[in-house]
């Protein structure tokens, strides 16, 4: 008995399970400079991801009437002309989670290290809006850099933004890696964000981190030189967004974009790649947006969004010390306040070379230690009214007494300030030395032995009555005790100089 044809297409129809899965592809009309231009997307959206053929991915950066201009994350040797391209219907994600601590990514979260696959908790956009006005709260708690120039002078609190600015060569990228390591047991997370920065470098400064112990709290995220544009451009968004997943669970988190000059760079190339109008200095007209939606996400988050913490330290390098150029006052103009690093203070010595008449804080004394805030308020005033008076004093033949003191004081100061890489102090051995050098109770020690006196006034007094209610309170309310120890140490010390000098002239 023959079955009816159509009986038998209609029970295999009932038996089909397949699934229809829609996938909008288009077609590569060009390609070059890491740019592809693709037809055929009409729905595809801004910062989406697109695929090509061979498993490359792009991302969409102008959405124009007839075509779509896509940055080829990667290399665009093997993507031709004709070739079909695919929506992926996302936006572009890093993934964010513990496994990240002490591991080193690329842009796009992965691992860069050679030490195998990292585990992400969730993926998150690389671009997210930031936090309203009424999920922060005042930023009021401290995060010590461990650098008495900078905790005492240009204060930086939890949840600020404060730019570090320099020409090259000034000590930038130092200033912030010791206040990386100055976070050990503090229980804040650090990223570091190294764009455009050589190999070599990155890799000097993690074998750093892990000889202090640093990178187990540390991430860092590479978009070398070597690497496309558009990894150097995605690069701090990156880190951004692994930094707010710690931040959202109530934790601190300090972030350094190192630096953001060559991120601004990256995007003008791009830019003008995809041939967006050219503005001043070449950038597109949006340049300002570009930092300003990535450092508005640094925060002190309410206490009912969890108290969590994001810390900008971005990086931006000048030329010629010329502050007021295009990128650098964008950036300063975003930021809470900027330490700036001359190029005449780095040569002549003083080491790091903060200058404290154009560096400032604007969150100031409200993200101190009570006894820093009480210690260092006269500081910024002596060292600045000693840099007019030395100044000054060239001109002059004679100089009267006050002057004198005046000047001998100040050469003490900066002295004092002077911190030697890779060591960072804690806020009671700064707030013991500054004490000193404020009250001027340093005048008889020679100035090339400030820095024994220094590390003989830690070694002995670390364990006082004085220093440990500082350490316990963060209040200094001992103060004529501590005037008395200083003091007291200075006259031992002297004693004991006077004792060497004396040596070699009782041997002859």
């Amino acid at each position: 008995m023959k079955q009816d044809t159509g009986a038998i297409l209609r029970e295999q129809l009932a038996r089909f399970a397949g699934k229809v899965s829609p996938k909008e592809t288009g077609y590569v009309l060009e390609v070059g400079d890491g740019i592809a231009r693709a037809g055929g997307l009409e729905d595809c959206m801004l910062n989406e991801l697109v695929e090509f053929e061979d498993g490359t991915k792009a991302l969409a950066m102008n959405l124009e009437e007839h075509f779509v201009s896509l940055v080829v994350l990667g290399s665009d040797s093997d993507i031709y002309e004709g070739q079909r391209v695919s929506r992926t219907g996302r936006v572009v994600e890093v993934g964010v989670g513990e496994g990240l601590l002490g591991r080193v990514v690329d842009a796009l979260g992965n691992p860069a290290d050679g030490k195998g696959d990292i585990s992400y908790q969730e993926y998150l956009p690389l671009e997210s809006p930031a936090p309203g006005i009424l999920d922060r709260r005042a930023v009021n708690r401290p995060l010590q850099t461990g650098i008495k120039a900078v905790d005492s002078m240009i204060p930086i609190g939890k949840g600020q933004r404060e730019l570090i600015i320099g020409d090259r060569q000034t000590g930038k990228t130092t200033l912030a890696i010791d206040t990386i390591l100055n976070q050990k047991g503090k229980d804040v997370i650090c990223i570091y964000v190294a764009i455009g920065q050589k190999n070599s470098l990155v890799s000097r400064l993690v074998s750093k981190l892990e000889e202090q112990g640093a990178m187990e709290y540390s991430i860092v995220v590479t978009a070398s030189a070597s690497q496309p544009a558009a990894l150097q451009y995605l690069s701090p968004y990156a880190g951004c967004a692994m930094g707010e997943y710690f931040m959202k669970q109530g934790k601190d988190v300090l972030i350094v974009y190192d630096d953001l000059s060559r991120h601004a760079v990256a995007y003008r190339e791009l830019s003008l790649l995809i041939r967006r109008p050219p503005g001043r200095e070449a950038y597109p007209g949006d340049v300002f947006y570009l930092h300003s939606r990535l450092l508005e996400r640094a925060a002190q988050l309410s206490d009912e969004k969890g108290g969590g913490s994001l810390t900008a330290l971005p990086v931006i390098e000048t030329q010629g010390g010329d502050v007021s150029a295009y990128i650098p006052t964008n950036v300063i103009s975003i930021t809470d306040g900027q330490i700036f690093l001359e190029t005449e203070l780095f040569h002549s010595g003083v080491v790091p070379a903060v200058n404290p008449g154009i560096s400032v804080s604007r969150v100031g004394g409200a993200a101190q230690v009570p006894a820093m805030k009480k210690v260092a308020g006269s500081l910024k005033l002596l060292y600045a009214q000693y840099l007019d008076l030395k100044s000054f004093a060239k001109f002059g033949s004679e100089l009267d007494q006050d002057t004198k003191r005046r000047l001998a004081q100040g050469e003490r100061i900066v002295e004092v300030l002077k911190q030697p890489e890779g060591y960072p102090l804690s806020v009671e051995h700064q707030i013991l030395i500054l004490y000193g050098a404020v009250h001027d109770l340093l005048r008889d020690i020679p100035l090339d032995r400030i820095a024994d006196f220094e590390q003989s006034l830690f070694d002995s007094c670390s364990d006082s009555e004085v220093i440990q209610g500082i350490v316990k309170t963060g209040k200094l309310t001992q103060e004529e005790q501590l005037k008395q120890l200083i003091e007291a140490h200075v006259q031992q010390f002297m004693q004991e100089e006077s004792w060497k000098t004396e040596m070699p002239s009782k041997t002859e």
